[in-house]
């Protein structure tokens, strides 16, 4: 049986955001997800209601190192995070691009779980654009799971919590990424 395209384009632009956003891609015949693919560009949107993928392909994207991703599931409202990233990283003015783009298919996948949002930065940027990311995005939540378990101990115990012993690793790599700069300009003739 043929698809009628025609029909395709103009029922998937008949349907409200959120009934366009219900459809399972899935279970689409090609033809049908083009149409319906066009259809969520048009309207900005992306699967799910995530944010529409950036634009063309910027100059550096050759070269452009991934910074953050998530598998696009069917059904899952994961648009705050993936926008939120790419937010943080305009507000920090680091260019950035955001693709949508097909997984390889691999044994055991899920045929749900096709597509993959990855966020791509200048690769010069990567260190700079994953703390942002980090900063912005997780620290929230990180400092609110510290706050929990603090919450939990003993006075006793929360007296005898050092979180320079506790976070031993993060104290570390901090001395240990200064050092190296340090180090770096030292080599070079370059700084105070």
């Amino acid at each position: 049986m043929a698809v009628d395209i025609n029909y395709l384009r103009r029922h998937y632009a008949s349907l409200s955001d959120e009934a366009l956003l219900e459809v399972d891609r899935g279970e689409l015949v090609a033809a049908a997800q083009e149409c319906y693919d066009s259809e969520l560009k048009s309207r900005g949107l992306g699967a799910n209601g995530q944010p529409a993928a950036s634009g063309a392909p910027p100059d550096w994207f050759d070269e452009a190192a991934e910074v953050f991703s998530r598998v696009d599931h069917p059904g899952a409202a994961q648009a705050p995070e993936v926008e939120a990233a790419r937010q943080a990283l305009e507000d920090a003015g680091i260019p950035c691009h955001l693709e949508f783009a097909a997984m390889p298919e691999e044994a055991g996948q899920s045929r749900h779980a096709n597509h993959v949002w990855r966020l791509l930065v200048p690769s010069q940027l990567n260190l700079h654009a994953m703390n942002v990311i980090d900063r912005d995005i997780f620290n929230d939540g990180f400092e609110a799971g510290w706050r929990s378990h603090l919450e939990m101990l003993s006075d006793e115990e929360l007296e005898s919590t050092d979180p320079e012993d506790v976070f031993c690793g993060l104290f570390d790599r901090i001395e240990r990424v200064t050092r190296a700069y340090r180090e770096e300009l030292e080599r070079r003739g370059l700084g105070a």
